[in-house]
């Protein structure tokens, strides 16, 4: 068990807790390497709910899912100086390249927790608002866990999350797998409810987790959101993100070759000049604590 300082309180946090979607070892050790690329990538989703919070007028702000703290530093800046955005995740890397990045940058009033949303003992009705960019789809027990955060909520308080739609909708997310189900064969298939990226893309699942986690005056939209990287950085992307980038270290020199040459191939379709393009497929999901 160790110590950890939340912002508000000191707490305990189980170092063996559940982390189905491997956030503490290689998924996560993966987006602190890619960081500065997929800041850039997921900027749009960013502004978003910046300037969500700033049109609320909150003054206290949780960011579940905070990953290296791109969006917790972006509400912290347009709340300042008087609100503040705490950011909790589950990596360590993750959250310590978020304080780095939080004291570089001067903002005092963003806040990082290393812990589980699903299972931490927030301070009660300690926020005015929280918020998730695709944080939220990897709970073991999806309605525990929005139950939890909705008790550090103060009355009223909203939730606003951005989650995917289904690999059908985003064919750009997808493009890894099917290119690498041609070369390797039809991966095994996965729970489409087990914690994941598409874990949430049925909204009438997200509407009944919610409802029974307490939540009222539900919305769920579709969202669609231009997104795009360098040319020069889509190879590295596609070989280091998702399932690929736990598959292609365990493949012989043939068939890694073949692999990616596959991925790049499979990508070429989205490139224009200089720049890989392509719509992000999402639900804004929103609520309120009663």
């Amino acid at each position: 068990m160790t110590r950890i300082r939340s912002g508000h309180k000191e707490d305990m946090m189980d170092r063996r807790q559940p982390d189905p979607a491997g956030w503490t070892t290689g998924r996560g050790n993966a987006w602190v390497a890619l960081q500065p690329m997929l800041d850039g990538l997921f900027l749009p989703f960013e502004r978003i709910l910046a300037d969500m919070m700033l049109a609320q007028g909150v003054q206290d702000v949780l960011d579940i899912g905070c990953g290296a703290g791109a969006t917790s530093l972006a509400i912290a800046e347009v709340l300042r100086p008087s609100g503040t955005c705490t950011g909790i995740d589950i990596s360590e890397a993750l959250v310590k390249v978020a304080r780095d990045r939080a004291i570089a940058t001067g903002l005092g009033n963003a806040r990082f927790l290393c812990a589980d949303a699903q299972r931490h003992d927030f301070d009660p009705e300690a926020y005015d608002a929280i918020v998730s960019r695709f944080g939220v789809m990897f709970f073991d027990d999806p309605v525990a866990a929005f139950a939890n955060i909705r008790r550090a909520l103060r009355p009223a308080g909203t939730l606003a999350c951005i989650v995917w739609r289904s690999p059908g909708d985003n064919r750009f997310m997808a493009t890894a797998e099917r290119a690498a189900a041609a070369i390797l064969g039809p991966q095994p298939a996965s729970d489409p409810h087990a914690p994941g990226q598409f874990a949430f893309a049925d909204d009438g699942r997200v509407h009944g987790i919610l409802t029974d986690a307490g939540w009222d005056t539900i919305d769920i939209r579709p969202i669609a959101v231009p997104c795009e990287l360098s040319a020069k950085e889509l190879p590295v992307y596609a070989r280091r993100m998702g399932r690929i980038g736990t598959i292609l270290p365990r493949l012989d020199d043939a068939e890694r070759i073949r692999l990616e040459t596959a991925l790049d191939e499979a990508f070429a379709p989205f490139v224009v000049g200089e720049v890989a393009r392509f719509g992000a497929a999402c639900w804004m999901v929103r609520a309120r604590k009663p």
